[in-house]
């Protein structure tokens, strides 16, 4: 078998028998229990709520920022699920003194789910509903392509946040997701991956649709004004869980792509 990695090049073997997780990505958590692995799961953020029925049992050790490093630690995992961009580094480096492994992600294209499916499946000892899982992104990601192959390309800018206004680089997972779609993102250049827009002036470029998440700021219907009135083009709302969060949930993203491009 290859060796699995993380995203910094780690090596990690496969987990040992009675292995314990804990998850400090929602995606992940998802991905976690949907490889049926939930009953190693033993902690938690409060923001990991997918799915439901089985992550309330699960307990909460605080927030991606701002995880509880004691309940953490009390909870003797043996594996830790972060994110580069969702975690902070020195809160990071701090639990690695104690947790065995520390699983570094940082997928920034859609493609990467299928190196995230490996590399759990192959530590958590579930290949095959990691199969499943790549399979059928896969096929949705083929869905997608079909589905878009003879539009036109579109400008848009897609919002994470307001006051300020925050949008996302094209160095971003979100980014590339619906670049799949044929919406390529703007500003087309930043040195930050989720950039400040202006209250004023340094405009975006001209946009054929603004695109106003529902997270991580849960705009609503009544943000649309606001937005188009600010952006000179024509908004609306998107699901922001099927754009941004990876894992399991990316084939249901591309095939919402699918559908929103062609509606």
């Amino acid at each position: 078998m290859a060796p699995l990695r993380d995203a910094l090049g780690t090596e990690h073997p496969p987990a040992a028998a009675g292995f314990r997780i804990v998850s400090l990505v929602p995606s992940l958590t998802e991905l976690v229990c949907d490889l049926g692995l939930a009953a190693h799961l033993v902690g938690r953020t409060g923001f990991c709520i997918h799915p439901r029925a089985v992550v309330a049992a699960i307990p909460k050790m605080g927030g991606t920022k701002d995880p509880d490093l004691g309940k953490i630690r009390a909870a003797r995992p043996t594996h830790l699920l972060v994110n580069v961009d969702e975690n902070r580094r020195e809160q990071i480096a701090e639990l690695a003194r104690t947790v065995p492994h520390v699983i570094v992600t940082h997928p920034n294209r859609p493609e990467e789910n299928l190196d995230l499916f490996r590399l759990f499946g192959g530590l958590f000892h579930r290949e095959r509903e990691a199969e499943r899982l790549a399979a059928d992104f896969r096929t949705a990601r083929e869905e997608l392509r079909q589905a878009v192959a003879a539009l036109p390309r579109e400008r848009v800018l897609y919002l994470i946040w307001e006051n300020p206004w925050m949008t996302v680089s094209r160095a971003t997972y979100i980014s590339a997701m619906l670049a799949a779609a044929g919406w390529d993102t703007e500003p087309a250049a930043s040195a930050e991956r989720y950039p400040r827009l202006p209250e004023t002036g340094e405009e975006p470029g001209p946009l054929d649709h603004l695109l106003l998440a529902t997270e991580p700021y849960r705009f609503t219907p009544a943000d649309i004004p606001l937005a188009e009135a600010r952006f000179a083009a024509p908004a609306r709302l998107v699901d922001g869980e099927l754009l941004s969060w990876y894992g399991s949930r990316a084939a249901a993203g591309l095939r919402y792509l699918a559908r929103l491009r062609t509606a």
